[in-house]
């Protein structure tokens, strides 16, 4: 008895220890972390706010619908394997896979008969999904590609839509990681900004 009666009070020690570990201070640690200077907008979601409202996120990218598809004012982001954000993530079909191929093929012609060009110049982040499918970036090839439709559009000169696109452009990450980028959600804010109510 005195045995079964040790084993009980070690297993609840241990539950208490455990609890207190993983049920308290680990999420406070982590609360913490989130508090350290250039965290805290990450931690929160990264929220965009325009006039005192939240208009977006700085981490997902939603395709503008535009309401006119003639008059397309709005930078695009890269395509959604699945159309729509709620339900986002890749389509999981190897390269080589005949419907992606053809997906592919689709809106390489689409995105080149928005822009004006020739399918050879559309880059590759403007046809493939990324993994998450709400990817807020874009390559700056495919932003400056966008560039002067955006400014046909708004009626802002060309320069001053190329100037948004390098504010919005992220470097490497640490320097060295990936290429550079352009937030989307944020340069689309940027241009409405610009073009004024």
């Amino acid at each position: 008895m005195r045995t079964y009666w040790h084993q009980t009070m070690a297993g609840l020690r241990v539950l208490l220890v455990l609890t207190v570990l993983t049920g308290v201070l680990y999420p406070l640690g982590v609360w913490a972390v989130s508090r350290i200077p250039g965290l805290h907008a990450n931690a929160e979601g990264s929220v965009i706010e325009a006039n005192g409202q939240a208009v977006g996120s700085g981490l997902i990218g939603i395709d503008p619908v535009p309401a006119d598809p003639a008059r397309d004012p709005w930078f695009h982001t890269r395509p959604s394997a699945t159309g729509d954000p709620s339900t986002s993530g890749g389509s999981n079909k190897g390269a080589g896979h005949d419907d992606l191929v053809k997906a592919v093929a689709e809106r390489r012609d689409a995105v080149a008969a928005r822009e004006g060009v020739t399918p050879d110049r559309v880059p590759a982040d403007a046809v493939t999904a990324s993994a998450s499918g709400v990817d807020p970036h874009v390559s700056v090839t495919y932003a400056e590609l966008q560039a002067p439709r955006v400014a046909r559009e708004t009626g802002l000169p060309l320069d001053r839509v190329r100037a948004l696109v390098q504010e919005n452009t992220t470097g490497r990450g640490l320097g060295v990681l990936g290429e550079p980028g352009v937030n989307v959600t944020r340069l689309n804010l940027a241009v409405r900004q610009a073009v004024g109510p």
